[in-house]
């Protein structure tokens, strides 16, 4: 089970978490003799949450360990008792261990809409069992990471973004997960504590206007916090008065640390309240004027990517962003699905499909392998594209084609490939060596900046080309077709 500088990523037995169908379906299959056929079943989604342009693979923290933990301990065996099911289907699930493959994007990659994100490659009861829990890590954990890489996005260069959503997340486990992947996509560092142990970071914070409101006066609150704090001396202003009461109360505490001879290379504000942008701007030249042009602002107060872009735009002043609600809570939900695209029958792994009246929903068949590639001369990527398994791909004049729309192609030369699937599972034993956090924040910022910049952007982004070769859209028309006679018949 993956730890965390000594803690447990997942702390119990989730085996059963899960929606009943799927153990309906299980044990139809094992009734129906069909407990050995291996089944393909990829993770993708549709739509980039909030109208992005794309979204940030995270999770696989998290599927490890649930997948090294399933198993069918007595009280999970009891509940199958209990509810009515056969004593085969329980002597089936005393010996439960998973003996598939798992392939899956790394943690940090930007990723686009239907390409297979993870591919489960199992025996088709333990593939059909994972489906609710996997989807729930990768869906979670896909949106705290991309609702802070927009945030990121959105921030100029320089400037640090300290993840502060704990308390707006929806429980303790979701307050884990913002901070975590908040700090994987971007941000230096998480006011959790515990997340900040777990990752063997040292927490951010400064203090609460409760803090201001324990003491006689504002400026006593402040002197007793520099003196406590003089290596981290930011002070919020915005409890009272932010221009008449809090900054010059501020100034006269750094005054007073100066007389003293305590250095204001650390000292700074929090604003938390009001016009942001008209309070930065005025706090910077009260800062100057008093002879304090080394200190930092920092601004919160439920920011997302497009108030951080409006800030920039009005020139608003700060150095930092504390930002929490956004990534705690984003207003986007990824949609990831599960869907089966490959079946075993008579030895041979044949290619499924789901149609759907909607072009969209109409699933991509087959066993697949995603690649992207990269132009040589600016190094930004160039397209997606999926293939067959085992299909060679050509490396010059490359046609390919829209997954959602064949009307669409076009040819690619003067390109590097990069598989973007990697093993983590082979029949049933961890392959991956899982990189720490930080080196997935190094990661992330560095295939962040392959992208280009018109579709890093947050509103409007450019879409960017998620395609099949020609050999693989031709199976699909293929297996649409053959689907449509059937129907006519």
């Amino acid at each position: 089970m993956k730890l965390y500088n000594g803690y447990e990523r997942l702390s119990r037995n989730y085996t059963l978490m899960t929606d009943a169908y799927e153990f309906t379906m299980a044990n139809g299959y094992l009734e129906a003799g069909k407990e050995k056929e291996e089944a393909v079943f990829d993770v993708f989604f549709r739509k980039v949450p909030s109208n992005g342009g794309y979204a940030v693979m995270a999770g696989l923290d998290k599927v490890i360990p649930f997948i090294e933990n399933l198993n069918f301990g007595e009280q999970e065996l009891d509940y199958f008792r209990r509810s009515g099911y056969s004593e085969k289907f329980i002597d089936y699930l005393k010996g439960f261990e998973f003996h598939g493959d798992i392939y899956a994007v790394p943690d940090g990659t930007p990723v686009f809409p239907n390409e297979p994100i993870l591919t489960v490659k199992a025996p088709i009861i333990e593939a059909q069992v994972v489906e609710t829990a996997l989807l729930s890590i990768i869906n979670g954990a896909m949106e705290h990471a991309t609702g802070a890489r927009r945030i990121i996005e959105a921030t100029p260069k320089g400037v640090g973004v300290m993840e502060f959503g704990a308390r707006r997340a929806d429980g303790l486990e979701a307050a884990i997960d913002a901070s975590i992947y908040g700090v994987m996509a971007g941000c230096v560092g998480t006011s959790n504590i515990i997340a900040a142990d777990m990752m063997g970071m040292k927490a951010m914070g400064t203090q609460a206007h409760s803090w201001i409101e324990s003491f006689p006066t504002e400026y006593d609150a402040f002197l007793s916090y520099a003196k406590t704090y003089p290596d981290n001396c930011i002070l919020l202003v915005d409890t009272i008065d932010t221009l008449r009461s809090g900054i010059p109360n501020a100034i006269k505490v750094f005054e007073q640390m100066r007389k003293e001879g305590i250095s204001t290379d650390h000292i700074g504000i929090r604003i938390d309240s009001g016009d942001l942008a008209y309070l930065s701007k005025e706090a910077r030249k009260m800062l100057r004027a008093a002879g304090f042009p080394e200190a930092k602002i920092c601004l919160s107060n439920g920011l997302t990517a497009e108030t951080i872009e409006a800030l920039i735009a009005q020139g608003a002043e700060f150095d930092s962003l504390g930002v929490g609600d956004n990534i705690s809570k984003p207003e986007g939900r990824m949609g990831c699905v599960y869907k089966e695209v490959a079946l075993e029958a008579n030895g041979i792994l044949t290619p499924k499909i789901k149609l759907s009246n909607d072009t969209i929903k109409i699933v991509n068949p087959g066993f697949k392998e995603l690649y992207r590639a990269f132009d040589k001369n600016t190094g930004y990527a160039i397209a997606d594209f999926v293939t067959l398994k085992g299909e060679k791909v050509k490396e010059s004049n490359l046609t390919i084609i829209s997954l959602t729309d064949q009307v669409k192609r076009g040819t690619i030369n003067y390109f590097d490939l990069v598989r973007l699937q990697r093993p983590i599972f082979m029949r049933g034993k961890l392959v991956y060596d899982d990189p720490t956090i930080e080196e997935k924040r190094s990661y992330c910022e560095q295939e962040m900046s392959r992208l280009y910049p018109e579709e890093r952007r947050t509103r409007m982004p450019h879409v960017h080309y998620v395609d099949g070769t020609e050999k693989y859209m031709a199976l699909k028309t293929k297996m649409i077709n053959d689907a449509k006679q059937l129907v006519k018949r």
